[in-house]
């Protein structure tokens, strides 16, 4: 016949398998990527020695002040997380945990995944140029503009890409720089038509843009909850939704006439 147990050695008992499957947990890999700020760049300077953006076939403009892209650093496809840094990622600001598949294909090999995100970069920078060109209303003029940003991947600097080719090519319209003189930073997806959309990340992507100096950020308007929850202080967010939106607002930002939205 059998003894009836304690209370605590039934807890005990009980809680030994729990404790066993929470270790093993702890242990096994996850389908999560961890995030954290990654670099940033100037769209209209160079990039590895290289200018980013070469336009031929139309005369240039000199501009001042910087139009910064910027990226997110995520753990990569074949790497191991842990319960341990999810939960460690959930309480910090300066990391996001992120399921995989949101960051990377699923089912495709670490190489398949940078061809498709070459891919995605030639296609936003092909669209990009076009949504420039069109903006300006330059679009059969016969300009070549060549893009280059190293070790990049993917269509988040689409809305920037287009900002430097008209910076470059018109400026303000009135022969003042878009950027006033300031760092601009920012990200979103851009269309030949020039709407902008959204990309994910946001809230890493102002740190990384407040880190490298910029006091402004151009964020897709749907993604604006996002960038005010970790929102750096000394950053002015301004939504946008298209290119022609983008540059009103700048215009505006540094003559001092007409209104910049706010998020």
């Amino acid at each position: 016949m059998l003894s009836r147990l304690t209370r605590s050695q039934a807890l005990a008992l009980c809680a030994a398998p729990l404790v066993a499957l929470i270790a093993t947990a702890g242990l096994a890999p996850l389908p999560f990527s961890v995030a954290q700020p990654g670099m940033t760049a100037d769209v209209l300077g160079e990039n590895k020695g290289a200018p980013v953006i070469t336009i031929s076939g139309a005369p240039t403009r000199e501009t001042s002040g910087q139009l910064r892209m910027t990226t997110i650093e995520a753990t990569g496809p074949e790497a191991d997380v842990s319960l341990g840094d999810v939960v460690d990622g959930w309480f910090r600001t300066d990391q996001a945990v992120m399921p995989r598949d949101s960051v990377y294909p699923s089912g495709e090999s670490p190489k398949e995944i940078e061809q498709y995100n070459t891919e995605q970069m030639k296609e936003s920078q092909d669209a990009a140029t076009e949504a420039a060109l069109r903006y300006l209303d330059r679009a059969d003029d016969g300009i070549k503009v060549t893009l280059k940003l190293a070790d990049v991947g993917g269509p988040s600097a689409g809305l920037l890409f287009s900002l430097g080719i008209v910076d470059k090519l018109d400026g303000d319209g009135s022969g003042g720089d878009l950027t006033g003189g300031r760092t601009v930073a920012g990200t979103g997806t851009i269309d030949a038509d020039g709407t902008v959309g959204a990309v994910g990340g946001v809230g890493l992507k102002t740190q990384a843009a407040r880190r490298d100096g910029a006091t402004v950020f151009l964020v897709p308007k749907d993604e604006c909850s996002e960038a005010k929850a970790e929102l750096p202080e000394g950053l002015r967010l301004i939504p946008v939704t298209t290119l022609k939106g983008a540059v009103s607002s700048l215009v505006a930002l540094e003559s001092g006439k007409g209104s910049v939205p706010a998020c």
